[in-house]
């Protein structure tokens, strides 16, 4: 567990300047730039104040438990949900919280482990029956990454239509018109369709349904990329289906972003490494594992109100696209 005496170190001032300001002491005078640089630096190393620690303990908060959509070998090739668990359990482990892993099977989670944690949270897409089963089994329920047909259980995902309407608005400015979309269909692609559709762009050939795998985004990139009319750029449903693509690319002997661009989801470790570099949408996968638990400490607080809470997604500009104004002008 990250210390007091740890941040003082990192920030340069002493351990009890720390303690104040993550305390709210009123009475410190230190400027602003520098408060604001502990916070920040308390945030990075996932500090847990002893209030909060106490807070987590007090409302009866112990133990939870990660009720995953995926199973085992299906997260372990999903950079994206390995954040977001790591975000719940970070967090968890901050506040000194226990928790259990329970992964997909093709049974039902066991009830009596799920009765004897503190609190659960579904991570993914999990269908109505499904959710109906853990809430009536779960002291308190939250689901993160998608939102529950019950709007009394508490949510925190990322805005996926949001992010993609940024994504083609952003690339028709770059001169983007033939644009295909890979990839499993969901929020990303209805907004793909009515988007394009609306700019008068849609051509449905260009729309491939598939695996979110590397394989599926080679296998969909390899017919697109040999239609008559290809795509100036493709758009895959994650960073893993992105690398398919570029190795389809190279096998056609196509040079990105000359022939082919290519643009993405998650914004994965391997992304900035690819060649060229991958433009993608950073979706904060632990961001919204750190927030689940926040929304259980509430419930376990006594809030009654649900709250559906969708963060904010960000553009990371790379070299697998057309460079933008601000870039060619540098």
């Amino acid at each position: 567990m990250v210390t007091i005496k740890e941040i003082a170190a990192t920030v340069g001032v002493s351990s009890a300047t720390v303690s104040r300001v993550l305390n709210y002491d009123s009475t410190l005078s230190i400027s602003n730039r520098k408060r604001q640089a502990i916070i920040e630096t308390a945030e990075a190393l996932n500090y847990a104040t002893p209030r909060n620690r106490n807070r987590a303990i007090q409302q009866g908060l112990s133990k939870v438990a990660l009720v995953h959509f995926l199973r085992p070998e299906q997260e372990l090739v999903d950079p994206y949900y390995v954040a977001l668990r790591l975000g719940i359990e970070s967090r968890c482990a901050a506040l000194q919280i226990e928790t259990v892993k329970v992964y997909h099977t093709d049974a039902k989670p066991d009830a009596a482990l799920l009765q004897s944690a503190s609190g659960v949270i579904a991570i993914g897409r999990h269908d109505e029956d499904e959710i109906e089963w853990l809430r009536r089994h779960a002291r308190l329920l939250v689901v993160a990454d998608f939102v529950a047909f019950d709007e009394q259980i508490d949510s925190v995902q990322a805005d996926l239509r949001v992010a993609m309407e940024r994504l083609l608005q952003s690339l028709s400015g770059l001169g983007y018109r033939r644009m295909a979309y890979i990839g499993l269909f969901d929020r990303r692609a209805q907004t793909f369709v009515e988007w394009m559709t609306k700019a008068g762009w849609f051509d449905d050939r260009l729309l491939r349904s598939g695996d979110k795998t590397e394989e599926g985004g080679y296998r969909l990139a390899r017919e697109l990329l040999q239609e008559k009319r290809p795509p100036e750029l493709i758009i895959t449903f994650n960073d893993s289906m992105a690398i398919g693509v570029y190795r389809a690319a190279a096998e056609l002997g196509l040079s990105i972003p000359t022939d082919i661009s290519i643009a993405s989801f998650n914004d994965n470790s391997v992304a900035q490494f690819l060649n060229p570099p991958l433009t993608t949408v950073h979706l904060p996968a632990e961001e919204i594992g750190e927030t689940a638990v926040e929304l259980l400490l509430e419930r376990a607080g006594g809030r009654e109100l649900a709250k559906q809470i969708s963060l904010a997604s960000r553009i990371v500009w790379r070299a697998s696209t057309r460079s933008r104004p601000e870039e060619q002008a540098q």
